[in-house]
């Protein structure tokens, strides 16, 4: 299996929940994520008389089954993740699945 094999299959899942994957291209910075998943709100709570929905965004780094990142890609993520962003690495359709579960 391939990266992009497993790129396809995020695409399909994330448009079946009627969510969206945008492809990123960073300006003169090496190593973020190239996928953003965006997914739809759904109820968390009720706050008296409010409905509360909140709706999901995901760097996600995909890879070939097997592959890590690289260490450029780790400190990159990691600067994310200190931001409050949630960045996922995904090698698999497993992963794809665990993700959207």
């Amino acid at each position: 299996m391939r990266e992009r094999d497993i790129e396809d299959y995020l695409v399909k899942r994330v448009k079946a929940m009627g969510g969206e994957v945008r492809k990123v291209q960073w300006i003169g910075r090496n190593g973020a994520p190239d996928r953003l998943v965006m997914l739809p709100p759904k109820f968390v709570r009720d706050a008296g008389d409010v409905l509360i929905y909140e709706g999901l965004a995901v760097w996600v780094e995909l890879k070939a089954p097997g592959k890590k990142p690289e260490t450029h890609q780790l400190r990159e993520h990691e600067r994310m993740r200190a931001l409050g962003q949630r960045v996922e690495v995904i090698d698999s359709l497993e992963g794809v699945e665990a993700l959207l579960s």
